[in-house]
């Protein structure tokens, strides 16, 4: 059945070549188990794809190293399949095969929801975001919501501004001083947590001086 799946869009692919293609993996719904439906099995099913890809642009563009099958990540699906998000966007990014990234928010497992951006788990979206961050990513924010309680407008709007209000913590984050609790965690141990508390409270001066030595 993968194979298949993979010779298929192989062939599509080869039709129109020269088009990068991106695919959105989702573990289940509305079947109960689809294929390719986690992060590394999206990165798999390109790999295996561009194997059997045979017009002669596509296989240029291979040689002349070109991905032409990457992903699409949705928060969502991500977390419906029990992935670390940061972690699973790290991994097309890796591998040069982050096309897109589509935003929204959702409960551990569960039926696919659609919720506004950073409605839950916000500390897994400004991960996620600091993980782009890391990488260089210059690509784009979609939106990929579901509105059933507000007006589409005032959804899409909170959740655009949600994203910035979280890019400007991470922006604004101690860079110098994430990078040492991570080389030398031994020296550092609980500063990162204390660093994050006070990018999120909304006036730091009221919490205890953070004192660093070295940084």
């Amino acid at each position: 059945m993968r194979r298949r799946f993979a010779a298929g869009l192989a062939e599509a692919m080869d039709a129109v070549p020269g088009i990068r293609v991106a695919m959105e993996p989702k573990p289940y719904e509305p079947r109960g188990r689809i294929i390719y439906g986690t992060t590394p099995e999206g990165i798999l099913l390109a790999e295996k794809v561009e194997g059997l890809l045979q017009n002669p642009v596509n296989k240029e563009l291979l040689q002349q190293g070109y991905t032409l099958l990457g992903l699409n990540p949705e928060i969502g699906h991500v977390i419906m399949g029990y992935e670390d998000l940061p972690y699973a966007l790290s991994l097309p990014l890796e591998y040069g095969r982050l096309v897109h990234t589509h935003w929204n928010s959702q409960p551990l497992g569960n039926y696919d929801q659609d919720l506004n951006v950073g409605v839950i788990a916000p500390e897994q979206a400004e991960a996620a975001l600091y993980v782009l961050k890391m990488h260089g990513y210059q690509g784009w924010f979609g939106l990929d919501i579901n509105p059933e309680r507000m007006p589409v407008e005032r959804a899409v709007i909170n959740s655009m501004d949600a994203i910035r209000a979280m890019n400007d913590r991470i922006n604004n984050l101690d860079h110098e001083l994430v990078v040492a609790c991570v080389q030398d965690p031994e020296r550092y141990t609980g500063y990162l947590e204390a660093l994050l508390i006070r990018a999120r409270a909304r006036n730091p001066e009221i919490l205890s001086p953070l004192s660093l030595q070295g940084v």
